[in-house]
């Protein structure tokens, strides 16, 4: 099957997805509900799916779409302060060709990078349940299958990182931490972990500018190693 006929079966699957009653109701109720100075949007209010480079090297995972964020604009890590923050450095590091997305539409391109996430729906409180995940996951599965190419993951935040290692190392207990390069196994991406780019995070200085700069600098470094391996 051609690969861009496949990745349109996952993306319609995704959007169609009504498996959690918990989530549909919250996304469908935040859509109808909306915070006033969007009040003139049109809310996407369903599953958003992965968007990027269908060839790259580079998948960055977060943990979901922002009720006010992807849930209104339809694209990952686009119209909140979440996708600010990721977007610089994209931007920086020269896997994005410019530094900002608000909206969905023209104009943003991902270089060698695709952006995801765990869950497609915006859940209560940023907090997915278990369950939630589980009924998820399978998307995610396969967007890392439908890319020839991947080299390293990105994982932001410590769910990605909890649900990249239930994907790749079920049966290993290992521990998260900001800036750690992971092996994924023979044959397998490597990944880096990185803080979520939350405001949370980033408003208190847990994660700075600098510090996830200097993840996307390490993603670069890893890519070089891994071609001249091939060579």
């Amino acid at each position: 099957m051609n690969n861009d006929v496949e990745w349109e079966i996952v993306e319609k699957q995704i959007v169609a997805c009504r498996v959690c009653p918990r989530l549909v109701a919250w996304r469908e109720y935040i859509a109808t509900n909306r915070r006033l100075a969007y009040s003139k949007w049109v809310y996407w209010g369903k599953p958003v799916p992965g968007f990027g480079d269908r060839l790259a090297e580079v998948i960055a995972v977060g943990l979901a779409p922002g009720a006010h964020g992807s849930n209104r604009t339809g694209r990952m890590f686009t119209g909140d302060s979440s996708g600010d923050f990721l977007y610089r450095a994209l931007y920086q590091a020269g896997f994005a060709n410019q530094p900002t997305s608000v909206c969905l539409g023209p104009g943003l391109t991902l270089n060698n990078i695709f952006i995801t996430s765990v869950c497609r729906c915006a859940p209560p409180e940023n907090k997915p349940t278990f369950n939630e995940i589980g009924s998820c996951i399978s998307f995610l599965k396969q967007e890392i299958c439908l890319l020839p190419a991947l080299k390293v993951i990105v994982v932001l935040g410590r769910i990605a990182f909890d649900n990249i290692i239930r994907i790749f190392k079920p049966q290993e207990k290992l521990s998260f931490k900001h800036g750690k390069v992971q092996s994924l196994g023979d044959n397998k991406p490597i990944m880096i972990c990185s803080y979520h780019p939350s405001r949370q995070n980033t408003q208190t200085g847990r994660l700075t500018g600098e510090m996830f700069d200097k993840i996307w600098i390490k993603v670069k470094e890893l890519l070089s190693i891994s071609r001249e391996s091939i060579k």
